[in-house]
């Protein structure tokens, strides 16, 4: 579906662009969430990535598909972004959201829950640990996509996802337990 609104783009109709944007910005700002470790400047490099897909689009060859030809947009311009930036950021303690638990059914709440949990623990751990999770876990992609679009080697993804996976246990039980000693 991705190939007809790309030819679309292609041939002048920039409206078709919109159609990319819906369908990829939750997974561009989430990647670029695990990169930056802040919301404020998630939402800045996906937003430049979307700019950068646009104005780079003509380059697509289709030797991939066109998902993981986007995550290396975003993985880039992360890092672009994040060299030219190295800013102290203050973290607010701001609460997430007002939810109102009569008006939620259990089960959204307990998934949405463990969705904040999980990004919570992504933002604890290093950058290309968080990365290859995400990637590997949450967007489901092959170990040969993840290399693709980190360039790391197959050995390498392997031992960054063998050490994100531990680490990833470590901080999700410490903040458990922080959870559970609080209650």
């Amino acid at each position: 579906m991705d190939g007809v609104y790309i030819q679309k783009i292609l041939a002048g109709d920039s409206n078709s662009f919109a159609y990319l944007v819906k369908t990829y910005q939750d997974m561009a700002y989430s990647i670029a969430l695990s990169l930056a470790k802040d919301e404020f400047l998630a939402e800045e490099i996906a937003h430049e990535s979307f700019i950068e897909c646009y104005n780079s689009l003509h380059s697509f060859q289709g030797k991939s598909k066109f998902s993981t030809w986007f995550y290396r947009i975003i993985v880039n311009t992360a890092y672009r972004t994040l060299n030219k930036k190295s800013v102290e950021f203050i973290d607010l303690d701001l609460p997430i959201h007002d939810v109102q638990d009569k008006d939620i059914p259990i089960d959204k709440l307990m998934a949405e829950e463990r969705k904040q949990l999980i990004n919570l623990a992504l933002m604890e751990i290093p950058r290309n640990e968080s990365l290859a999770l995400r990637l590997f876990y949450l967007e489901e992609l092959s170990l040969e996509e993840l290399c693709e679009i980190t360039s790391w080697t197959t050995s390498n993804a392997k031992v960054i996802l063998h050490r994100a996976r531990k680490r990833i246990s470590i901080v999700l039980n410490k903040i458990l337990k922080d959870e559970y000693n609080e209650a």
